[in-house]
């Protein structure tokens, strides 16, 4: 079944040979070849400022800048972040960008009483973490502490679920044979649109 899949790539950097780039190439790739609906976001090429203010997140109109890839968010059945792990979590200009894109009136709805109602339900995703320690070091010493908190305070929040995680680790030592492997697995979860 064909799913309209969102590819945000997060890493900051905008040199075309980041590994990050390369995974959500591949992940993309099989993904239309398979015929799911791509819409790509490149977190590196969008120009938007930070929230600063609770009544900014609240009531301020999401940037135009911003505006496409809310949408494709909203509209989206399976949505896959790819960032590189910086001190233990994503890159800040990950969370600049969910902070916008997740906003109140779009993400979840305040409610009198109780919880917030979660406006983002019926989709899944998948988070791709680069990492340059062990992958197994980051999970099972760390506890994956910062990918947790995405997952859980972000994405699961807004109803977001079920969330799947892919961690490539020691990328800055990887063989030209393990990132032929590691695009083939990308290439082979876009065709399955998971």
């Amino acid at each position: 079944m064909s799913r309209r899949i969102v590819v945000v790539q997060g890493h900051p950097d905008p040199d075309p040979n980041r590994l990050c780039r390369a995974l959500a190439d591949a992940y993309a790739e099989g993904a239309r070849e398979a015929g799911h609906a791509v819409t790509r976001i490149d977190l590196a090429a969008l120009d938007f400022p930070l929230l600063r203010t609770q009544a900014a997140f609240e009531h301020e109109p999401v940037p135009e800048t911003l505006r496409p890839a809310q949408e494709a968010i909203v509209a989206a059945d399976h949505i896959v972040i790819i960032f590189p792990l910086w001190l233990g979590t994503m890159p800040a200009l990950v969370k600049a960008f969910l902070e916008q894109v997740m906003r109140p009136g779009v993400a979840f709805a305040y409610q009198e009483k109780g919880t917030p109602k979660l406006l983002l339900t019926g989709r899944s995703a998948r988070l791709v973490v680069t990492m340059g320690m062990p992958a197994f070091v980051y999970r099972w010493w760390y506890f994956a502490h910062g990918l947790k908190g995405l997952e859980r305070n972000i994405l699961r929040f807004v109803g977001i679920k079920p969330v799947r995680e892919t961690l490539f680790g020691m990328v800055g030592t990887a063989s030209e044979a393990t990132r032929r492997k590691w695009l083939k697995r990308m290439r082979d979860l876009g065709a399955l649109g998971a």
